[in-house]
């Protein structure tokens, strides 16, 4: 079993300088509401300059009654992505503010069509639990965007989604279509379609409008993932150790945020951290660190026996060639032997430089490659074959045998999108390189998929939810 890149002592040595951090520096929170909620609980508070000193006995309370499994749920609530029991997840991004149509192309802003595209595509990839908008449509206001983005995301797949909350206001409206979705309250509570992305913005302060939200999504109990983006040498101290505290220190405030909110609202541990290339000023999605951040994070994160996210099976390159391959295969490999519960988000061109569903094609493959690795390996009598060894004998062959036609689809991983054949056969077929063949396949599944259709009354009712809040936002 993978043991992964921590010992023991070195997960406590983060745990002990994330209280430090916490009770002796603190976190800014610019919400006059939480500060109470953080006063009245012990935490010492200064109100002036918002800032909030946690103690190690309210980060512990918190972490214990924050919940540790929970689901998501699709409009068919068969649908699932599950959190806490040890299976991988995938999401799609939750949105970009540029989109590629083609590999090394020109950029472009998204539009709402994108998110639509998106979430088709995602609805029709078996890899991916969660779907995601992809695109963050600067056609539309800020204040009622991630409405419109919810209700095409509604129409265009069946799975679980995600996209980018924008406020409080915008969180209520969201509500009111899950409550349309469901039937009910207590319906849209029980099978939650979506979460809220709570990202503090380090070092070491929080956004109003995150923290706002969350006493909208916590009435129906949405899960809170908890996803700071510290990166080492920026936002965090030019050390790894440094920026895995400083994250860790980030996610736990957030922990007690959610559940003085709303106590037992379920958490995930966004265990997110990135190295930032001095060279480039550009964060880094892939290097070796991305691989010991991914592993290491959500060591920590079980360690406080939380589902966690990672960022792994991303990639610096802008096009699906071999460097997205490298990178997108060994961090996703890597994080995936950890034990995290979901991993995303896939389909971005470079380091949020762009949306590309070419990108997310060869994602794709790639997480059809991990989870073959991942399978469960079966050790049965059957298994070992022993009368077929026996049968064929010393310098026999298998491949006319009925046992072989029984057993080898399942047994031996076949790709859809790396390629196999014989030189000249790859030839004839125009020998095209990966990023082609990924153009190729995005091409055929978006113009053959055609998602399960909202009912009219439903449709009905989600446009005009989506009518009100943009008559709001003007």
């Amino acid at each position: 079993m993978f043991a992964g890149v921590l010992a023991s002592s070195q997960i406590s040595k983060i745990h002990e300088q994330s209280l430090a951090i916490l009770a002796e520096v603190g976190v800014e929170i610019p919400h006059v509401d939480v500060l109470k909620l953080f006063d009245d609980a012990g935490a010492r508070v200064d109100h002036s300059s918002q800032r909030v000193r946690i103690g190690p006995h309210m980060i512990e309370r918190c972490l214990g009654s924050a919940g540790k499994r929970f689901t998501l749920y699709g409009r068919d609530i068969d649908r699932r992505a599950v959190f806490g029991h040890g299976e991988r997840n995938y999401n799609t991004s939750a949105g970009e503010a540029s989109w590629v149509d083609e590999p090394g192309g020109v950029r472009r802003r998204p539009t709402l069509e994108d998110a639509a595209s998106a979430a088709r595509l995602g609805d029709a990839l078996d890899t991916i639990t969660i779907a995601g908008a992809m695109a963050d449509p600067h056609e539309l206001p800020a204040g009622n965007r991630c409405v419109e983005v919810f209700a095409t995301l509604l129409k265009n797949t069946v799975k679980p989604v995600t996209f980018w909350f924008h406020d409080r206001s915008a969180a209520r409206f969201i509500n009111e279509i899950m409550i349309a979705v469901r039937g009910d309250e207590s319906r849209a509570a029980k099978y939650p379609l979506c979460y809220p992305f709570l990202e503090p913005i380090s070092p070491l302060r929080f956004p109003f409008n995150g923290v706002d939200l969350l006493y909208e999504t916590c009435r129906l109990n949405l899960p809170v993932f908890i996803g700071p983006m510290a990166q080492t040498g920026m936002s965090a101290p030019a050390t790894v150790a440094g920026t895995m505290a400083l994250e860790n220190a980030e996610i736990l405030a957030g922990v007690c945020i959610s559940q003085l909110i709303a106590p037992g609202v379920p958490v995930c541990y966004g265990g997110i951290c990135h190295a930032f290339d001095m060279q480039t000023t550009q964060t880094v999605f892939s290097g070796p660190e991305q691989a010991i951040f991914g592993v290491a994070m959500t060591q920590m994160g079980k360690h406080y026996g939380l589902p966690v996210y990672i960022n792994v099976g991303l990639a610096d390159a802008k096009r699906p060639d071999a460097q997205a391959g490298l990178e997108v295969g060994m961090t996703l490999a890597l994080g995936a032997a950890a034990g995290a519960d979901i991993f995303g988000h896939m389909g971005i061109s470079g380091a949020d430089q762009a949306a590309s569903l070419d990108m997310l094609a060869m994602q794709h493959e790639a997480i059809r490659y991990v989870e073959s690795v991942m399978r469960e390996l079966d050790f049965s009598d059957e298994k070992f074959s022993f009368d077929e060894i026996m049968a064929a004998g010393p310098g026999g062959s298998y491949i006319d045998r009925d046992h072989t036609v029984a057993h080898f689809r399942r047994e031996i991983w076949q790709p859809c999108l790396l390629d196999r054949r014989f030189y000249e056969a790859w030839r004839a077929d125009g020998a095209a390189p990966m990023e082609q063949r990924c153009c190729r396949f995005r091409r055929e599944l978006l113009s053959s998929h055609r998602p399960v259709p909202l009912d009219d009354a439903l449709s009905a009712a989600v446009d005009g939810i989506v009518g009100a809040a943009r008559t709001e936002s003007r």
